[in-house]
């Protein structure tokens, strides 16, 4: 299912939801597994790795997290290892960009990152989910502290340009009223005696509470304004003290208004495995993690290589590669074994002799596209204005999601937000304006939800990842006939090469799979090791 390059057709985010609002959680997670979008971490702990030849090498392609577990973990094993890096930072797409960052795209648009001390972006990864338990366990290791990530705050927004003339809409009286008026709907439905054929009369009774108490009915079972549903959806006037104490409910919205505006498309997203509390992120951005990897291995990796050439014999692998500060001049390294982590958007392009199954399986496979934009603003109106700390403000504008900081609250100063993560054929525009109209489009589409946006805004950086020179995309997008085709080749060791990525697992998209993809493939290439050859 390739739903997100068109306009007309279900994406695989919307095929999910109407899963999951039509036949709940756990038909929505088996479809997600079936997608590979929410299949649960194997991490057992590290393989044991003990006995290797003295002098053994392996070569590492790429100093992601992939590479960078594969190294982290054969270099404690007593192999010889080297990484090559075209960047010249550790990471791959785990990368935060800050204040005198530097990036310069395909096309050779460069951006300065202006932002200020203590301020940053994540262009690519910027949550951990509470599950993914291998990238947890080398957080811990390597001493990277960890804070909670804010997936749903029910004081942010959803907004559609089609509803409540443009007007957004507080994700706490969506939610109430959607539910409200569903428990009534199932309330009225069972009180009729439409159900007995389904649900015994002592089961129906205990349906009514549990729809009162879900929906915030009232004694009649309506979902009518009061102290009830002011409690889930929120007030006209806050309670208080002294003599203007009292509060004063909110009004519902009507059922069609909330049907019609398609905003309950978005309840279901912190229900997703993947996005259910509790979520981490680095403190001080995500990048924090590959940069406590690349100061364990700052011995072995080599930056600004750029990999031209991948070439294998029956006793080791030679690969060329060029300086990037340096091009035209072309070096090669050796070892007995290769661990690839190369994004396969890139590697289809390099020559390499491996086997033709591999090779068809590393041209099959997308990358998706997309884009993130971060805006710095002179103040945390958001909070100051809105009362939003943390969480993510969704839209059907082409910027799709606004995610608020979830640190630094209530703190006074500038504050910067991820003001933009379009995905699909919104990516596609994205991706073909300079970085300056990209950043200038976010401030405008986000002025529609924060009017604050355009008085407030002092400077930003976009990065589009199909202009990424280190994965010319986002991430790999498999399909379940992918996968049939394709998956098992794409990951077995193919004589001296073996390929690892969050591409070579069931978790695309996600750190986790690049961590587990990589310590299954030094289990694998042990085992060849101590068995004695490559066969």
């Amino acid at each position: 299912m390739q739903g997100e390059d068109s306009d007309h057709s279900m994406t695989r985010r919307d095929l999910l939801r109407l899963i999951g609002l039509s036949a709940g959680g756990a038909a929505m997670y088996a479809a997600m597994n079936r997608l590979g979008l929410a299949a649960e971490s194997p991490y057992k702990g590290a393989p044991m790795l003990q006995g290797a030849p003295r002098g053994t090498s392996v070569l590492i392609l790429g100093a992601g997290l992939a590479g960078m577990v594969a190294a982290y973990e054969l270099h404690q094993a007593g192999y010889k290892v080297q990484v090559l890096e075209y960047n010249h930072r550790p990471g791959g797409r785990n990368w935060t960009l800050r204040g005198g960052d530097t990036y310069t795209e395909l096309g050779g648009f460069t951006q300065h990152c202006q932002f200020d001390r203590g301020l940053y972006i994540n262009p690519g990864p910027w949550r951990i989910p509470y599950h993914h338990r291998g990238l947890l366990d080398y957080c811990k290791k390597l001493n990277v502290p960890l804070e909670p990530f804010v997936q749903v705050n029910h004081n942010a927004y959803l907004h559609s340009a089609k509803a409540f003339d443009g007007k957004p809409q507080r994700y706490r009286a969506i939610n109430a009223d959607y539910r409200g008026h569903v428990a009534e709907l199932l309330a009225k439905v069972t009180q009729q005696g439409k159900l007995e054929a389904q649900v015994t009369k002592e089961d129906q009774a205990l349906l009514l509470d549990s729809l009162r108490q879900w929906g915030a009915l009232d004694e009649h079972y309506a979902y009518a304004a009061g102290p009830r549903t002011s409690n889930r959806r929120g007030y006209n006037k806050e309670p208080g003290g002294g003599l203007s104490a009292k509060p004063l409910d909110s009004q519902p919205l009507q059922l069609h208004d909330v049907l019609s505006s398609h905003l309950w498309s978005n309840l279901t997203d912190g229900e997703n495995y993947e996005f259910q509390t509790t979520l981490f992120q680095a403190v001080g951005g995500m990048g924090r993690i590959g940069e406590a990897f690349g100061q364990q291995l700052k011995e072995v990796i080599r930056y600004n290589a750029k990999v031209t050439a991948i070439h294998q014999d029956d006793h080791g692998v030679t690969v060329s590669y060029e300086d990037t500060r340096h091009p035209g001049h072309t070096s090669t390294a050796r070892a007995d074994w290769c661990i690839c982590t190369i994004p396969l958007s890139i590697l289809s392009q390099l020559p390499m002799n491996v086997s033709a199954p591999m090779a068809e399986a590393i041209d099959a496979v997308p990358y998706a596209a997309s884009v993130k934009v971060g805006l710095q603003f002179k103040r945390r109106f958001w909070e100051e204005d809105e009362d939003i700390y943390g969480g993510i403000t969704a839209t059907d504008l082409p910027i799709n999601t606004i995610s608020y900081p979830s640190s630094g609250f209530n703190s006074t100063g500038k504050g910067v937000l991820l003001g933009a993560y379009a995905y699909g054929l919104d990516a596609y525009q994205f991706t073909a304006m300079t970085p300056e109209e990209r950043v200038r489009r976010a401030v405008e589409y986000g002025s529609q939800i924060h009017p604050q946006y355009k008085q407030e805004f002092e400077n930003g950086i976009a990065v589009a990842w199909h202009r990424a020179p280190f994965t010319l995309g986002c991430f790999a997008t498999w399909s379940d006939e992918l996968r049939d085709k394709h998956y098992a080749n794409l990951c077995q060791i193919d004589g001296r090469i073996a390929l690892a990525g969050e591409h070579a697992s069931y978790l695309p998209a996600w750190q986790e799979g690049a961590v587990t993809s990589a310590l299954d493939v030094i289990g694998r290439i042990h085992q060849r090791v101590m068995a004695g050859g490559a066969a």
